[in-house]
């Protein structure tokens, strides 16, 4: 199958996954992002772990699905006290367990376990805030990041390929990415705040207009420094993917890495102006 073709049929069943998750039921939204966090931290773990510790790989796995679950307060209904308490202790078993194995051989490298909890877990696990407000489900407003982040990214793609191969056209991080140019970042910021002002004007966004410009062009940042933080790391593991669970796309480290830093930074914008 050609390479582009495969690449457009998978894009648009991950689309729809996505979609079906936000859009639906409660309980398809948990079951995908709780799957989304579990792959994404065995993704990272293989990246900078490779075969060592597996049994701390496995555990560390479970505690960033289980942060996820503990953030939705319909899957755990206790105190935020008790949960958050939950989690500290859920961390520091994960600490007592490394001191209680046998071989200590690389025990600097447990240090990438709670970086993936840091780094990955913590934010998917803010996501229950986005799509759960004043105890209702609603996953309109992931719609719209989302959507701003895709905007960013495919005009980030077609304005750098179009104009950021040109011999006078800089590059924007060539140490980290040499592939990403200024062109494609102002693309990708045009896409961005022309995707804000389409979602304030078809009701997605219920928010003034200027705050909607300023929320995509946080994002389209963030979702920049998102893509180079995980290049930085696949270039100090020596792998060109996070991984290969979709075809022509590569890992869902590869897909989400933006959304990582551009879906916090967006909701707590809003929740700092008392938007949402």
């Amino acid at each position: 199958m050609n390479s582009t073709v495969k690449r457009s049929i998978f894009g648009v069943l991950f689309l729809a996954v996505m979609l079906g998750g936000l859009l639906f039921y409660e309980t398809l939204y948990v079951i995908l992002f709780a799957f989304i966090t579990g792959v994404m931290l065995y993704e990272f773990y293989k990246m900078t772990m490779g075969n060592s510790w597996k049994d701390l790989q496995a555990a560390a796995i479970a505690i960033g699905v289980a942060f996820f679950l503990l953030a939705n307060e319909d899957f755990f209904c206790g105190h935020k006290a008790w949960r958050v308490g939950f989690a500290i202790l859920c961390v520091l078993a994960l600490m007592v367990k490394s001191i209680l194995r046998k071989d200590h051989t690389d025990f600097l490298k447990t240090g990438f376990l709670y970086a993936g909890l840091v780094y990955i877990a913590l934010p998917l696990a803010l996501s229950n805030a986005v799509v759960c407000r004043n105890g209702e489900f609603s996953g309109l407003l992931m719609l719209a990041f989302f959507c701003i982040i895709w905007a960013s990214d495919v005009g980030a793609y077609c304005f750098g390929m179009l104009l950021g191969q040109k011999s006078w056209s800089k590059k924007l991080c060539p140490s980290i990415s040499p592939k990403k140019s200024w062109a494609g970042f102002w693309g990708g910021l045009l896409t961005a705040l022309l995707t804000g002002a389409i979602l304030h004007w078809t009701g997605l966004f219920t928010f003034p207009i200027w705050h909607c410009l300023i929320v995509s062009a946080l994002m389209n940042v963030m979702g920049v420094f998102g893509d180079l933080f995980e290049s930085l790391w696949k270039r100090a593991a020596g792998v060109k993917d996070s991984g290969n669970i979709i075809p022509g796309h590569g890992g869902l480290m590869d897909r989400f890495d933006s959304a990582l830093f551009a879906i916090p930074t967006g909701y707590i914008y809003l929740l700092l102006l008392h938007l949402v």
